[in-house]
Protein backbone atom coordinates (compact mmCIF):
# COMPACT_ATOMS: atom_id res chain seq x y z
CA UNK A 1 0.00 0.00 0.00
CA UNK A 2 1.44 3.03 -1.01
CA UNK A 3 0.93 6.62 0.88
CA UNK A 4 0.29 9.89 -0.69
CA UNK A 5 2.04 12.81 0.61
CA UNK A 6 0.49 15.32 1.61
CA UNK A 7 1.80 19.05 1.32
CA UNK A 8 1.11 21.04 4.10
CA UNK A 9 0.27 25.28 4.07
CA UNK A 10 3.67 25.82 4.42
CA UNK A 11 5.26 23.60 1.78
CA UNK A 12 2.85 24.96 -0.55
CA UNK A 13 4.37 28.53 0.36
CA UNK A 14 8.06 27.25 -0.01
CA UNK A 15 6.66 26.24 -3.31
CA UNK A 16 5.62 29.16 -4.54
CA UNK A 17 6.84 31.03 -8.03
CA UNK A 18 9.72 34.02 -7.13
CA UNK A 19 6.95 36.55 -8.29
CA UNK A 20 4.46 35.85 -5.37
CA UNK A 21 4.98 36.56 -1.90
CA UNK A 22 2.90 34.31 0.34
CA UNK A 23 1.41 34.24 4.33
CA UNK A 24 -0.66 31.92 5.98
CA UNK A 25 -3.42 33.81 8.13
CA UNK A 26 -6.19 32.21 10.32
CA UNK A 27 -5.37 28.83 8.60
CA UNK A 28 -5.57 30.02 4.40
CA UNK A 29 -2.81 30.83 2.40
CA UNK A 30 -2.63 34.30 0.63
CA UNK A 31 -0.74 35.31 -2.23
CA UNK A 32 0.05 38.64 -3.65
CA UNK A 33 2.43 39.54 -6.43
CA UNK A 34 5.43 42.06 -5.80
CA UNK A 35 4.84 45.14 -5.15
CA UNK A 36 3.93 48.32 -7.58
CA UNK A 37 6.47 51.09 -7.78
CA UNK A 38 4.37 53.46 -5.62
CA UNK A 39 3.98 50.96 -3.17
CA UNK A 40 7.80 49.31 -3.38
CA UNK A 41 9.40 53.36 -3.54
CA UNK A 42 7.28 54.47 -0.02
CA UNK A 43 8.77 50.98 1.56
CA UNK A 44 12.36 51.66 0.45
CA UNK A 45 12.25 55.64 1.39
CA UNK A 46 10.61 54.54 4.81
CA UNK A 47 12.65 51.62 5.45
CA UNK A 48 15.89 54.36 4.84
CA UNK A 49 14.28 56.88 7.44
CA UNK A 50 13.89 54.80 10.11
CA UNK A 51 17.55 53.00 9.77
CA UNK A 52 19.82 55.57 10.52
CA UNK A 53 18.03 56.64 13.53
CA UNK A 54 16.77 53.50 14.78
CA UNK A 55 18.80 50.74 13.55
CA UNK A 56 22.31 52.41 13.42
CA UNK A 57 21.67 55.02 16.33
CA UNK A 58 22.83 57.91 13.74
CA UNK A 59 20.63 61.45 14.78
CA UNK A 60 18.43 59.14 17.26
CA UNK A 61 18.07 56.63 19.71
CA UNK A 62 19.40 53.39 17.83
CA UNK A 63 18.07 50.37 19.56
CA UNK A 64 15.90 48.92 16.94
CA UNK A 65 16.12 46.34 14.07
CA UNK A 66 14.26 47.42 10.92
CA UNK A 67 13.72 44.68 8.69
CA UNK A 68 11.98 44.36 5.16
CA UNK A 69 9.55 41.60 4.66
CA UNK A 70 10.58 39.22 7.34
CA UNK A 71 8.81 36.16 7.48
CA UNK A 72 7.20 36.26 10.76
CA UNK A 73 6.22 32.90 12.14
CA UNK A 74 3.43 33.44 15.20
CA UNK A 75 3.12 29.82 14.92
CA UNK A 76 5.90 28.02 13.86
CA UNK A 77 5.03 27.06 9.81
CA UNK A 78 1.31 27.66 10.57
CA UNK A 79 0.48 31.35 11.69
CA UNK A 80 3.09 33.26 8.92
CA UNK A 81 3.02 37.18 7.89
CA UNK A 82 5.07 38.91 5.92
CA UNK A 83 4.50 42.83 6.56
CA UNK A 84 6.27 45.20 4.65
CA UNK A 85 8.27 46.39 6.87
CA UNK A 86 8.46 45.43 10.69
CA UNK A 87 10.90 46.65 13.69
CA UNK A 88 11.96 45.09 16.74
CA UNK A 89 13.33 46.31 19.94
CA UNK A 90 16.87 45.03 19.82
CA UNK A 91 16.32 43.90 23.91
CA UNK A 92 13.31 41.95 23.12
CA UNK A 93 15.47 40.37 19.62
CA UNK A 94 19.13 40.90 20.50
CA UNK A 95 20.28 38.81 17.22
CA UNK A 96 19.05 38.67 13.73
CA UNK A 97 18.11 34.91 13.11
CA UNK A 98 20.28 33.16 11.05
CA UNK A 99 17.53 31.35 9.06
CA UNK A 100 14.51 33.10 7.05
CA UNK A 101 11.96 32.47 10.18
CA UNK A 102 11.55 35.18 12.65
CA UNK A 103 9.89 33.64 15.54
CA UNK A 104 9.84 37.16 17.89
CA UNK A 105 6.60 39.16 17.59
CA UNK A 106 7.83 42.27 16.06
CA UNK A 107 7.45 45.61 18.64
CA UNK A 108 6.10 47.70 15.08
CA UNK A 109 5.11 46.54 11.68
CA UNK A 110 4.59 48.49 8.99
CA UNK A 111 1.82 47.37 5.98
CA UNK A 112 1.64 49.51 2.60
CA UNK A 113 -1.67 48.90 1.40
CA UNK A 114 -2.81 48.94 -2.13
CA UNK A 115 -6.14 48.04 -3.79
CA UNK A 116 -5.38 44.32 -3.81
CA UNK A 117 -4.01 44.06 -0.72
CA UNK A 118 -6.28 47.03 1.67
CA UNK A 119 -8.70 44.26 2.43
CA UNK A 120 -6.53 41.57 3.83
CA UNK A 121 -4.20 44.16 5.76
CA UNK A 122 -6.94 45.20 7.58
CA UNK A 123 -9.38 42.87 8.33
CA UNK A 124 -7.48 40.01 8.36
CA UNK A 125 -3.84 40.53 9.19
CA UNK A 126 -4.67 43.70 11.98
CA UNK A 127 -6.54 41.47 13.77
CA UNK A 128 -3.88 38.39 14.25
CA UNK A 129 -1.63 41.00 14.91
CA UNK A 130 -3.55 42.58 17.79
CA UNK A 131 -3.73 38.38 18.84
CA UNK A 132 -0.27 38.13 18.94
CA UNK A 133 0.79 41.23 20.41
CA UNK A 134 1.95 43.54 18.19
CA UNK A 135 2.01 47.39 19.98
CA UNK A 136 2.90 49.33 16.84
CA UNK A 137 1.11 48.68 13.49
CA UNK A 138 1.30 51.44 10.84
CA UNK A 139 -1.02 51.45 7.33
CA UNK A 140 0.40 53.44 4.69
CA UNK A 141 -1.88 53.98 1.01
CA UNK A 142 0.76 55.58 -1.39
CA UNK A 143 -2.54 56.12 -3.57
CA UNK A 144 -4.02 58.43 -0.79
CA UNK A 145 -1.21 59.53 0.73
CA UNK A 146 -1.82 58.81 3.80
CA UNK A 147 -0.25 57.31 7.05
CA UNK A 148 -2.76 55.71 9.90
CA UNK A 149 -0.79 55.15 13.01
CA UNK A 150 -2.38 52.57 16.19
CA UNK A 151 -1.17 51.22 19.45
CA UNK A 152 -2.22 48.30 21.00
CA UNK A 153 -4.18 48.92 24.10
CA UNK A 154 -6.32 46.59 26.05
CA UNK A 155 -6.08 44.11 23.10
CA UNK A 156 -7.83 46.31 20.63
CA UNK A 157 -6.42 48.99 17.91
CA UNK A 158 -6.29 52.64 19.26
CA UNK A 159 -5.97 54.96 16.14
CA UNK A 160 -3.06 57.62 17.52
CA UNK A 161 -3.22 59.39 14.20
CA UNK A 162 -3.93 59.48 10.60
CA UNK A 163 -1.76 61.59 8.38
CA UNK A 164 -1.69 62.60 5.20
CA UNK A 165 -0.11 64.36 1.96
CA UNK A 166 2.69 66.34 2.81
CA UNK A 167 2.47 66.28 6.49
CA UNK A 168 5.70 65.97 8.28
CA UNK A 169 5.26 63.56 11.26
CA UNK A 170 6.41 62.56 14.23
CA UNK A 171 4.40 58.76 15.08
CA UNK A 172 5.32 56.52 18.03
CA UNK A 173 7.23 54.03 18.65
CA UNK A 174 9.37 56.14 16.19
CA UNK A 175 8.41 59.92 17.17
CA UNK A 176 12.25 60.96 18.09
CA UNK A 177 12.22 61.83 14.66
CA UNK A 178 10.04 63.75 11.85
CA UNK A 179 9.26 62.22 9.03
CA UNK A 180 7.95 63.88 5.93
CA UNK A 181 5.68 62.06 4.06
CA UNK A 182 5.80 63.74 0.80
CA UNK A 183 8.97 61.91 0.57
CA UNK A 184 6.78 58.61 0.56
CA UNK A 185 4.98 59.79 -2.71
CA UNK A 186 5.75 59.08 -6.23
Amino acid sequence: MTTAFKYSLYDRLLSLPENLTGEILDGQLYTQPRPSGPHAWAESVLSAELLDPFARGLGGPGGWWILVEPEIHFIRDTEVAVPDLAGWRRERMPKIPRGHRFEVVPDWVCEIVSPSTESKDRRIKMPVYAHYGVKYPWLIDPEERTLEAYALKGGKWDLTGKFRGDDSVAVAPFDAVTIALADLWV
